[in-house]
């Protein structure tokens, strides 16, 4: 516990009022050296990437998410949604490579509070913006006043909060936002390197503004794989995660969300990862799709999940693909007993 003298306001470091109730409590202490990354330049972000996805790739139900959402409602929802971003992004370049306290939440994950702030920053945005909409964000749960909502965004400030506090920018912020229970935007921003994913149901994912796509790559044996840590499997998942390693042409570690991005920009060619809850993949969803791509459960069933404030943030395996030939041996091999 820190003295009083040591206890700063989250006001000073945020530029809206949070709400009273939030307070935080850290330690400064001089900086260790660090690599310095330089910044990537950012260009405007476009709204209006309208290059649609063949219907054909799409299913019914998505497909009629489209039809009921007109691309004026959908051009609103990605300029909040930038917003979003915008402010985490702000928040967290404050702390980066800074000394400051790390808690462990009761799964014992680290929390800091970076990650706190940067999801209100978030969440009052969204207040204001649309207050009908509910929240489900990873550190603070659900915030709506209904039990129920049409538009429910999820958020998650930091993740790869251990990457964050080693100081490798290879984590993210992640931003979805369902309709009826499905993502109909995600966002994967960088905010250190200052790169920007964004997917649209319907529409091209696009990196700053620009189209990406991911990459064809049909048999398994010449697939470059991510996880963020082996360690993180257990028991049988382990075990099935151990058949797809030995079969891909380059096993790699260590990225969290930003593998899922490189894979939608056609640099990596397969992600599979255990124990995933619903903030770390439900803005996933549209990058990967938008860009090509496939992303499913280990049975090869889509992944859903249903948020309400009774809604408890259970855990997925998840595998993703660039190419639906490698998806579905890397599926063959998960079940293979």
């Amino acid at each position: 516990m820190l003295s009083q003298p040591q206890s700063l306001s989250l006001a000073k470091f945020l530029p809206f009022s949070p709400s009273p109730s939030l307070s935080f409590r850290f330690s400064l202490a001089p900086n260790n050296c660090f690599l310095s990354f330089p910044l990537l330049k950012q260009p405007p972000i476009s709204l209006r990437s309208k290059t649609m996805i063949s219907n054909s790739t799409l299913s019914n139900h998505a497909y009629s998410l489209q039809l009921a959402l007109n691309d004026d409602q959908l051009d609103r929802f990605a300029e909040v949604g930038n917003k979003l971003a915008d402010a985490a992004g702000e928040v967290i370049r404050k702390y980066f490579r800074k000394k400051f306290e790390i808690l462990d939440k009761e799964d014992l994950s680290p929390v800091t509070i970076a990650d706190q702030a940067a999801e209100e920053a978030m969440v009052s945005i969204i207040l204001e913006s649309f207050p009908s909409h509910a929240i489900f964000g990873e550190e603070n749960g659900w915030r709506c006043e209904d039990k129920f909502a049409d538009y429910v965004w999820v958020l998650d400030p930091i993740d790869g909060t251990k990457s964050f506090i080693t100081g490798k920018p290879l984590f993210g912020t992640l931003i979805a936002l369902l309709y009826r229970g499905k993502p109909i935007l995600g966002i994967i921003d960088q905010p250190v390197l200052r790169e920007r994913w964004i997917g649209i149901r319907g529409r091209k994912t696009t990196l700053n503004g620009e189209e990406v796509l991911t990459r064809s790559c049909e048999k398994l044996s010449q697939a470059y794989l991510y996880t963020t840590s082996p360690h993180l499997f257990r028991g049988d998942a382990e075990e099935a995660f151990a058949r797809v390693r030995s079969k891909v042409k380059v096993p790699l570690y260590g990225c969290d969300c930003y593998a899922y991005a490189l894979l939608a920009s056609g640099f990596v060619d397969l992600v599979v990862e255990s124990g995933l809850k619903p903030y770390d993949f439900l803005s996933l969803i549209p990058v990967i799709e938008g860009a090509g791509g496939i992303i499913t459960d280990w049975q090869g069933h889509q992944l859903s999940w249903e948020a309400s404030p009774d809604s408890r943030a259970t855990s997925f395996n998840v595998v993703a693909a660039g190419d639906k030939q490698i998806h579905q041996q890397a599926l063959d091999a998960l079940e293979r007993q």
